[in-house]
């Protein structure tokens, strides 16, 4: 049993620290919103007063925060982390943020002699939920291959993408093509819609045909199509669209800094930057069928 300290309870940290608690680690846990810590509780984690509290004396600290800002307050700030934890912890951060940010935290983890990697994950709340994320981690090798033995249990696979900030830059090139599946199936899906197909057929048609893809078959955007997807749940409970918009603009500042050309990925924020402006920000990113609708002539 490994001694944890979890920090960020969102859609989903709150289910990745659940898992660990079920694979018989001790858990404590910290985050500013008091309903996922009485989640977090009920799950057998147990709370702690702050992200300092939560981590001392932990073997692993993980963290799952939205943005470059609180990974860098949470590791970096005036009561960061890198001054307070010791030689022998490893820090795991599962964020999703640029690959200059993984480095920085890395470098300064680095200078005081104690292992970080970054670890974003991909596999949705669903995933997270059931324990089948996928890990993209970028650090030392010695430091990725310790992390399993926490990973496993909330993950089916783990896979070492490179140096400090690999696993950063592996994780938005996947969300790049998934953002552009994701507005390629609505755009399908609706000019079907609107020549009146059945959604569902045309899917089930789509599927068996060179157009099939995730985000089709497993996680198709027009509700009804498929039960348990969020487009059936009024688009609650997924993958937020401002968090989508937030990995695309990760995307295009990468695409910049190393002169790749994006242009879909360029389009794909573009729309989903509208799409929040518009209203939709907290809705999952399956919303932007809604976006593509036909409109009446």
């Amino acid at each position: 049993m490994a001694q944890i300290g979890f920090i960020g309870l969102g859609n989903m940290g709150g289910p990745m620290a659940a898992n660990l608690v079920k694979g018989g680690h001790h858990v404590r846990v910290f985050d500013l919103a008091e309903a996922a810590l009485e989640a977090a509780t009920a799950a057998g984690c147990e709370v702690a007063e702050s992200a300092a509290a939560a981590a001392q004396g932990a073997e692993f600290v993980i963290t799952m925060l939205p943005a470059d800002k609180h990974v860098q307050a949470v590791y970096l700030g005036d009561q960061g982390l890198v001054q307070q934890l010791t030689a022998g912890t490893l820090a795991i951060d599962c964020s999703t943020v640029s690959a200059a940010t993984a480095r920085q935290v890395h470098e300064a983890f680095a200078a005081r002699g104690i292992d970080f990697i970054d670890a974003p994950v991909s596999g949705g709340v669903g995933g997270a939920q059931a324990g089948t994320l996928t890990f993209i981690c970028g650090g030392d090798a010695a430091a990725v291959e310790r992390a399993h033995v926490v990973l496993e249990h909330m993950g089916k696979n783990i896979f070492h993408a490179g140096a400090a900030g690999a696993g950063q830059i592996a994780k938005i090139c996947n969300n790049m093509l998934l953002s552009v599946l994701m507005v390629g199936t609505s755009e399908a899906l609706q000019l079907g819609i609107a020549h009146g197909l059945d959604a569902k057929v045309l899917s089930d048609i789509m599927a068996k045909s060179s157009g099939s893809n995730w985000t089709l078959d497993v996680y198709n955007p027009c509700p009804g199509v498929m039960t348990n997807a969020p487009a059936s749940r009024n688009y609650e409970g997924g993958f937020l669209v401002d968090l989508m918009s937030k990995d695309l603009g990760l995307a295009q500042q990468a695409a910049l800094a190393s002169g790749a050309v994006t242009p879909m990925g360029a389009l794909t924020h573009n729309l989903y930057r509208s799409w929040s402006v518009l209203g939709h920000g907290r809705k999952d990113f399956s919303s932007i069928f809604n976006l593509l609708e036909a409109k009446q002539k």
